[in-house]
């Protein structure tokens, strides 16, 4: 982790959470949990309010082709933490439905649609005529699990999550019996949806400037190019770029508003340009 607020800055009743959960299990706290427990009010509760019915919800879709579509997103990104958590998942979920490991297990909707979520996440312009045998409402299904996803992993990669010992199996299997909820008294209160908490409530960093990193318009230094890899190739952030940041006077908690509202900004712009591509179809 890169930064030391997402492994001992938590409130008091998220310590003792993750002292519990660790003692339990016998294994440290994933990175993940320690991150979305961090200032939840900030993104948490906003990201899981989408994350678990997109996942777990009634859909299309079962959970382990969801988690199937969550790995191949995790893989367009290069995050590797997210590629074997999601590869494990689907094992869990799927039943043996379908193998991670051999695409040519899924059904043939699951492929059409993973082609046009990548073309998605890597903000391509994306193409309905791969999706047209797909009902629309499956599709716009995929989109909110893509959604989730293109945040996470962007954010995986600029804060450095690793997978310890023993941490896959028990986070993996943590996470699909909880169906991707927290326990409503570590969320926090209700800031508004996932656009209102991230850009406009108060926080350390001015609105103007988290949405600024949202799309990179009239941003400065020192926040321009790292914003950019963080939108555009998260897989390349390295520890030297945030050390840059905190040379430069960035505090660590402008540096995670900052990673967030990028994050966040590059996901939703891929999500509403997928919804106008099959709305012109």
């Amino acid at each position: 982790m890169r930064l030391s607020i997402l492994d001992a800055g938590h409130r008091r009743r998220a310590r003792l959470f993750l002292a519990v959960t660790s003692a339990v299990s016998r294994v440290p706290s994933p990175d993940i949990v320690k991150m979305l427990l961090y200032r939840p009010e900030f993104l948490t509760r906003p990201l899981l309010e989408l994350a678990a019915p997109a996942m777990r919800g009634d859909s299309y879709w079962t959970p382990g082709e969801r988690e199937y579509l969550a790995m191949s997103t995790a893989r367009v990104h290069e995050c590797p933490f997210c590629v074997d958590t999601h590869a494990e998942l689907t094992r869990i979920a799927a039943h043996g439905e379908i193998d991670p490991d051999h695409p040519a297990s899924a059904r043939p909707e699951l492929l059409a649609v993973q082609g046009f979520l990548e073309q998605v996440s890597r903000s391509a312009d994306p193409d309905p005529a791969r999706v047209r045998a797909v009902p629309s409402a499956a599709v716009a299904e995929a989109l909110h699990v893509n959604l989730v996803w293109n945040i996470v992993n962007r954010l995986a990669n600029a804060f450095g999550f690793e997978l310890l010992d023993g941490q896959l199996k028990t986070g993996t299997r943590a996470l699909h019996r909880s169906g991707y909820r927290f326990p409503g008294f570590l969320l926090g209160e209700n800031r508004g949806d996932l656009r209102t908490s991230v850009f406009n409530q108060p926080a350390h960093t001015s609105p103007a400037l988290r949405r600024s990193a949202a799309t990179g318009e009239g941003l400065a230094e020192p926040w321009r190019e790292y914003a950019a890899l963080v939108r555009d190739a998260s897989q390349r952030i390295t520890t030297d770029d945030v050390r840059r940041l905190t040379a430069a006077g960035c505090t660590e908690d402008e540096i995670f508003e900052i990673t967030v509202a990028a994050a966040v900004g590059a996901a939703l712009a891929a999500f509403d340009a997928g919804r106008a591509a099959l709305r012109e179809e």
